[in-house]
């Protein structure tokens, strides 16, 4: 066991340690409340009263059911078994909520003091420029041989950006191999690819343009076609960008050495940069969204168990460790991350270098964005189906490592948070102003809220603005996340679909438009039902909250709930000019 591993381990047991002696220290965590919160439903005597009614012999004399005994027919199993239930379904969402707000705040932790100490992957894994980087010594022989994959599918837009950028890679042109991987299944878009291709190589780019006959396996099946190549199997390591990633020119400069100079790393990742962050309020939160994974979960990941997510592009691999893993599988929507557990379950090792960023392009669509999202929640959840008993009989991996990559890689991140954010706040919070007899403790739903926000918005001052469309997005999102864990986990119908993420290349133009513009589509594109059906939802229990006031108001939260549903159901996600 390493000093990281056994930091992070320390730093993760100090965070659940703190939090719960703060909990109980303020009084906050009570469970003393006990789980049948409403009167207690005798059955028999509720039947013989439901049977008295309908026989005339209730106090409604005047013959036929009355209100009054529809009222009490519903305060009888309003208390007495729906109450009960969801006070059951409130306790297991108060659980879920602490592992998860340990979780963040850990990650938080070591995310905040990797930047105040200035901590670099340098100080773990030695880098050193390579030998012959002087163009005056010419020393080609020093640079491995690297392939460069770029996966695409009908990509008109974005082509030229990403095989331009992949040729002019600073590095000897005998020693680097650009492979275009082209699954289009328009003959415009391929020739266009091919001519693209061959422009390049009458440059003297040593470019291989590559296609295939089916579509089988989608980008894994592509990637894993691409290394059978007798010329691909010459290659030492393999830098893959999707085709709307524009890599700078030294990123091979700086990412290669790594592996030079310690042969137990598989995996160098750089960080997304976007093009088009600031072109709309939806990218502007997607934003958001990205920077925490990055800044947070991928450095925390890097700084302490050498394991994170590879992102699918914008990251370089040792071809021996994707040999050694297995080589790359379509058995699920997430072939990368797929690869990245395979390989750290081989003993090989990751870093994530944050200095380097990748220019890429951010979904401009609303639908585009739940479906990448869908994508990625579904294939996450249905990998650790998959590959939990692998991590558990893992002989090259320690205790706390196999503890880290199922309890909060798969289960927390995976699992618990899009279940808790939605099932809690989305659902049974609304429900509760109908429940009177439901207890929800305040530190369930204001504290944690308040912990989850102040970690998300350390890492973010400049957009801490962006905050409030932030939760108010999120809280859409975790519908589709939620729906897209339980496919997953459960293999059902959805589970393994693949749509391909619609770029618009440099057709996108950050002008003065509207807060809130609509797209301008046939109803049943323009319309997302689930959303409208969930505000519709959101809109009765905040009504009936505010009719009739209980113990808790909370229609205020819910009517601005109902509009983000209304709004994205509707597509409004125009571009927000007010906050550039």
């Amino acid at each position: 066991m390493e000093a990281g591993e056994i930091g992070g381990a320390l730093l993760f047991v100090l965070a659940a340690a703190v939090a719960l002696a703060t909990a109980v220290s303020t009084g906050a965590v009570d469970f003393s409340r006990p789980l049948t919160v409403g009167g207690r439903l005798d059955l028999q005597d509720t039947i013989s009263w439901f049977i008295s009614v309908f026989d005339g012999s209730s106090s409604s004399e005047a013959g036929g059911v009355s209100l009054a005994d529809v009222y009490e027919l519903w305060v009888r199993v309003r208390g007495g078994v729906i109450a009960p239930v969801l006070q059951v379904a409130v306790w297991v969402c108060m659980v879920l909520s602490v592992m998860l707000a340990v979780e963040a705040v850990y990650n938080s932790v070591v995310s905040l003091g990797v930047k105040v100490i200035g901590w670099r992957p340098e100080w773990r894994f030695k880098w050193e420029p390579i030998a012959g980087d002087d163009e005056e010594k010419g020393a080609d022989a020093h640079y491995p041989m690297v392939l460069v994959q770029i996966p695409m599918y009908n990509e008109l837009e974005v082509y030229k950006l990403s095989i331009g950028a992949a040729c002019e890679l600073e590095w000897p042109k005998d020693r680097i191999i650009v492979q275009v991987l082209d699954d289009s299944t328009d003959p415009y878009i391929k020739n266009l690819v091919e001519l693209e291709c061959e422009d390049w190589a009458s440059k003297g780019m040593n470019i291989k343009y590559v296609t295939r006959s089916s579509r089988k396996g989608f980008k894994a099946g592509a990637l894993k076609k691409g290394m059978e190549y007798d010329y691909a199997k010459q290659c030492e390591y393999v830098a893959i960008f999707d085709a709307d990633f524009q890599p700078e020119q030294n990123f091979l400069l700086r990412t290669v050495p790594f592996f030079m100079h310690n042969p137990e790393v598989a995996l160098v990742q750089a960080r997304w940069a976007f093009v088009n962050d600031t072109a709309s309020l939806l990218t502007r939160v997607q934003k958001m969204f990205f920077d925490y994974h990055f800044k947070v979960e991928q450095e925390a990941g890097s700084a302490t168990f050498s394991f994170f997510s590879f992102n699918g592009t914008a990251g370089v691999w040792r071809v021996a460790a994707i040999k050694e893993a297995g080589g790359w599988k379509d058995r699920t929507t997430v072939e990368d991350m797929d690869l990245a557990v395979r390989a750290t379950l081989k003993g090989w090792k990751f870093i994530y270098v944050g200095d380097i960023r990748v220019k890429s392009e951010l979904p401009s669509t609303y639908k585009a964005y739940c479906r990448q999202q869908f994508r990625w929640s579904c294939g996450g959840a249905h990998l650790f189906r998959q590959v939990a008993k692998d991590i558990l009989a893992a002989k090259d991996v320690s205790v706390v490592k196999k503890f880290h990559m199922l309890y909060s890689f798969f289960l927390v991140r995976r699992v618990v948070a899009p279940t808790v954010t939605c099932i809690l706040y989305n659902i049974i919070l609304p429900i509760s102003v109908m429940i009177p007899e439901l207890f929800i403790p305040v530190w369930g739903i204001a504290y944690i809220p308040m912990v989850l926000l102040v970690v998300t918005a350390i890492r973010h001052p400049k957009n801490i603005h962006m905050l409030p469309f932030w939760i108010l997005f999120e809280s859409v999102m975790t519908m589709h996340r939620l729906r897209a864990a339980v496919a997953g986990l459960f293999e059902l119908t959805e589970f393994n679909e693949w749509v391909v993420t619609k770029k618009v290349g440099n057709n996108f133009e950050d002008t003065d438009v509207p807060l809130l513009q609509k797209t301008r589509k046939r109803i049943r594109d323009r319309v997302n039902f689930r959303e409208i059906l969930f505000a519709a939802f959101l809109f009765f229990c905040a009504s009936y909250n505010l009719v009739f006031p209980g113990k808790t108001s909370y229609y205020f939260n819910l009517y601005l709930q109902g509009l983000a549903f209304v709004f994205l159901g509707l597509n409004f996600t125009g571009t927000c000019t007010w906050c550039q």
